[in-house]
């Protein structure tokens, strides 16, 4: 099956980004690139199957800035997947396929994988056990990950960001900056699904105890199953990806 973004585009979904308006100092473009894909980020662009059309008027009033560095920000978004131009149609969100999907979360997985095994030899004590207080607040019955997904949800993502960020790796964390982008809309999605969300929690305390054990072999695999397991959970349950 084709692609949402490959329809006619009879139908649009309307969706609201949230935005802050833009102060003066840095590049108005830059800045307004860095608010929009954040934005793109973190909005439920995967919760239709309907083409999702950004207004450039709404976007202009949000941000308190002309039409131009919307255009020049829309330029390098489309550059990068994230939104693409329709003649005549406007600029509309690029959501990615299944197959798209499941590529970028191994891609994930390789890098991530070995941001934990060099974590293990450069992230301090103090570092590593930040990433336990993350999930401080969902051990016991009554602070179980599923009973708080919202706050899981975000929790889950910060935990992955700080494990990139401990393996001092700043090539890794350019590289893997743009495929988390794309993934962080459906690790969100996911993270409620077939009980991912305790399982999940489990899987980062081993992954934790191998890093606080400075088991390089231990953390690699285990990281790199994580995400693995995540991708094929995509594979066999996401359709409505295609």
């Amino acid at each position: 099956m084709s692609s949402p973004m490959s329809s006619p585009f009879t139908r649009a979904m309307p969706l609201t980004l949230t935005l802050r308006p833009i102060h003066a100092g840095a590049s108005l473009r830059d800045q307004a690139y860095a608010r929009l894909r954040q934005a793109i980020a973190e909005a439920d662009i995967y919760g239709s199957r309907e083409a999702i059309r950004l207004d450039e008027r709404n976007l202009t009033e949000a941000l308190g800035v002309s039409r131009t560095p919307i255009r020049e920000a829309m330029t390098l978004l489309e550059q990068e997947g994230f939104v693409r131009a329709v003649p005549r149609r406007g600029i509309f969100i690029q959501r990615k396929t299944r197959r798209e999907i499941v590529e970028m979360i191994q891609m994930w997985a390789a890098l991530e994988s070995m941001a934990a095994r060099l974590a293990t030899q450069y992230a301090t004590d103090d570092e590593i056990a930040d990433l336990r207080r993350l999930f401080d607040n969902f051990h016991g019955e009554y602070q179980a990950p599923a009973r708080h997904i919202e706050e899981y949800s975000e929790a889950n993502i910060a935990f992955h960001q700080a494990l990139v960020q401990l393996s001092k790796s700043q090539m890794i964390a350019r590289t893997i900056r743009n495929v988390f982008a794309h993934v962080r809309a459906i690790r969100k999605l996911t993270i409620s699904q077939s009980d991912r969300a305790s399982r999940s929690i489990g899987e980062h305390m081993r992954i934790i105890e191998a890093l606080e054990a400075r088991d390089t072999e231990g953390a690699e695999r285990l990281a790199r199953e994580h995400s693995l397991e995540l991708a094929a959970h995509v594979d066999a349950c996401c359709d409505f990806l295609d």
